[in-house]
């Protein structure tokens, strides 16, 4: 039988050597989190899973060392310096398998710390924002503590979580941690309207994120039947749904419904998801799923990168041998797009960084981590066109790749090529 306590109180429930999970993005548990690194004189080995976490990671704070240990799915920018530095880990792992860490075992978890909606008259809360890996870590953990949230939408589908399931609970008033849509750039501008222009009506489409994803929703005012389905989605997808353009209706998978595992974004996407039926929020193992995802009819999948080399491999979660990010979800769906009838993986990214440096190159950084292979990749976009690397060798491809690069860059990436290969 569930308690209701103080966060104080909670937490005396995590103990030395426990693992713990901390409810990921914009879910994370705050109060919980502070109430637990209040006790930190208390504990020791502590380990700590999650995906990215928008807010403080206080536990990742070098003065804690002894008490907690980061072991990230997804590096964040609050925990990238602890790995970093060697104080903290991250397991590269597809986002559709993490799940499976848990139920299977070979990351058994001790406690969950879970953000949650307000109970029902049926006694439901509701996962809300975040139900990808979250929903696993409830099923699994030992221990199940809850923050209960009004500001926590109320959210359909796996998200619900009965209040007998969980051990404690802790009643606040904490606001969910927002992210503004960015402020689109040329580039950016260019990039979305190649994307938009191999969008057909009647896609599914999946999309992160930042200023591309935004600015290829921003170009789909004239699409028609598009459909939804995909690991997460932010604020832009609202003025498509509202103007109909994205209304589900061609999806073979849930048509009609816009399926994530979370979302991340603004107060107006949060109350968009609230009580929303035509929103479904899953557990990420069936949401990533490839043979699901390949069930949809022109799966088009909008994934980004940090580097791509003159033969097709994407770096998109390193800058050399230091962590940026993880793998995520780019190779469930890019893959899941591939084999969709008529569907369309694709990496995008501007042609250089704000340094002016190349981010198409002859060879990925030393140490760097290839997320998606080059025999997995289809199309590269940048704002100077596309690159199609179906079907096409290795010299090719440099070729294709090297047109679409900056104009600065394209004379040395030229004789690198033709070092490598004899000429494109």
């Amino acid at each position: 039988m569930n308690q209701i306590v103080t966060a104080e109180d909670a937490v005396k429930a995590i103990r030395s050597g426990d693992r713990v999970f901390v409810h990921g993005v914009a879910a994370a548990p705050q109060s919980l989190i502070h109430a637990m690194v209040g006790r930190a004189s208390e504990l020791i080995g502590v380990e700590i899973v999650h995906l990215h976490t928008e807010g403080p990671a206080p536990y990742a704070d070098p003065e804690f060392t002894e008490s907690f240990r980061v072991n990230a799915f997804f590096v964040g920018s609050n925990v990238r310096p602890a790995i970093n530095d060697g104080r903290a880990d991250y397991i590269p792992v597809f986002l559709s398998e993490i799940p499976a860490l848990f139920r299977r075992g070979v990351l058994p978890l001790d406690v969950a710390l879970i953000n949650v909606s307000r109970p029902d008259k049926h006694g439901f809360c509701s996962l809300g924002v975040s139900v990808d890996i979250a929903r696993a870590a409830v099923d699994c953990a030992k221990t199940v503590i809850a923050q209960v949230n009004r500001h926590m939408p109320r959210t359909i589908g796996d998200a619900l979580v009965h209040v007998d399931d969980i051990d404690f609970m802790v009643e606040v008033d904490e606001p969910l941690h927002e992210v503004q849509p960015p402020t689109l750039s040329d580039t950016d501008r260019a990039i979305g309207g190649y994307i938009a222009e191999m969008i057909d009506d009647g896609a599914t489409l999946q999309m992160g994120i930042g200023s591309i994803p935004n600015a290829v929703l921003a170009s789909l005012g004239n699409h028609k039947d598009l459909g939804i389905h995909t690991e997460m989605f932010s604020d832009g997808v609202i003025p498509l749904v509202e103007k109909g353009v994205v209304n589900g209706r061609k999806k073979a998978k849930h048509p009609g419904k816009i399926v994530s595992g979370f979302v991340m974004g603004t107060k107006r996407l949060y109350d968009f998801i609230d009580d929303n039926p035509q929103v479904l929020m899953l557990d990420i193992a069936y949401v990533n799923d490839t043979s699901v995802i390949r069930r949809n009819p022109k799966v088009t999948a909008i994934n980004s990168a940090i580097e791509v080399d003159l033969t097709g491999q994407i770096c998109a979660d390193s800058i050399g041998t230091r962590q940026y990010s993880g793998v995520g979800g780019q190779m469930d769906f890019i893959r899941g797009a591939s084999l969709s009838e008529d569907g369309k993986p694709i990496i995008a990214l501007p042609s250089s960084t704000n340094k002016g440096q190349s981010k198409i190159v002859s060879q990925l950084k030393s140490g760097a981590g290839v997320v998606t292979t080059r025999a997995n990749v289809h199309y590269v976009v940048t704002e100077y066109g596309v690159a199609n690397l179906y079907g096409k060798n290795l010299r090719q491809r440099a070729h294709e790749l090297i047109r679409i690069s900056h104009p600065d860059h394209r004379e040395s990436l030229s004789k690198e090529a033709f070092e490598r290969f004899g000429g494109c």
